[in-house]
């Protein structure tokens, strides 16, 4: 993350429970692609995993690439957040990703409740204190022109501290372009969100089911119209990759449900590490 050139990012799930051979041999697999860092998410969409900080470790042990932790203010309180920070630059992490993290849903609020007794902007200067390089998230919430307010809350989190900023799914380069324009100011390095799509329907369910993705119509048409769509959002991957290329300091490739598979079609025309 602290190079100049070009990164290629690959956001990280991992797994609900304390098995983590299977998706660390996925990406020792990756050992060929140009691949920069990994990127491991903490509890997403507010359902529990194994600690992002114990896969952070075995990621970097077994694959020799650094791992980004996601540090969220849901689910610490300021006495734990500092230990986790620390706990991190013990083990060797240089690198978080600071957010508030996704909103536990209404029907899992009797058993689980969130925390966020600091802010976003009071853990980038408690990480930044600890030594450890920033990001931040950006949402732009397109289905409710917000890019202006994002960008503006974007400005306060680089005022903090923050040293990069990763963006939501990008699908089309008139997207990418508005972001460029509107970020350009700020002066921290942006990794573009990449999630490839599967299927017409997937396309579908993250334009209308998942708050901050906005899928064009256009290509969601040509999701349901061709005879292969996992071709069709492979390709699209690509085009976005490239757009990232021109636009921006990296790319953030979310592959879907584990596939990881699906990176040796989007990066073969990249250079071998």
């Amino acid at each position: 993350m602290r190079s100049n050139r070009f990164q290629i990012i690959v956001e990280v799930v991992p797994p609900a429970g304390p098995d983590a051979d299977p998706i660390v041999a996925e990406l020792e697999s990756l050992a060929n692609l140009p691949v920069d860092a990994f990127s491991v998410a903490t509890n997403p969409v507010a359902k529990a995993r194994m600690s992002a900080m114990a896969l952070c470790a075995l990621v970097q042990q077994r694959t020799g690439r650094p791992a980004t932790l996601h540090c969220t203010t849901r689910d610490h309180n300021r006495l734990s957040l500092q230990g986790l920070l620390w706990g991190a630059c013990a083990l060797g992490i240089q690198t978080v990703l600071v957010t508030s993290g996704d909103f536990v849903a209404l029907g899992d609020r009797a058993v689980t409740s969130t925390v966020r007794d600091v802010d976003v902007f009071g853990l980038i200067g408690m990480a930044r204190t600890a030594g450890l390089r920033v990001g931040v998230a950006l949402d732009p919430r397109p289905e409710s022109d917000g890019l202006d307010g994002a960008v503006e809350r974007l400005a306060r989190k680089a005022d903090a501290g923050a040293q990069f900023v990763v963006t939501q799914p990008v699908y089309d380069e008139g997207s990418a372009d508005r972001l460029a324009a509107a970020t350009h100011h700020i002066g921290i390095t942006v990794i573009m969100g990449i999630l490839p799509l599967r299927t017409a329907r997937h396309a579908e369910f993250l334009h209308q089911k998942v708050a901050g993705i906005a899928v064009p119509q256009a290509l969601r048409r040509r999701m349901q119209r061709t005879a292969d769509a996992a071709a069709e959002g492979l390709a699209n991957a690509r085009e976005m990759l490239a757009a990232a290329r021109a636009r921006f300091g990296g790319a953030c490739l979310m592959p879907p449900f584990d596939h990881y598979d699906m990176l040796f079609d989007i990066l073969k025309d990249s250079a071998v590490r």
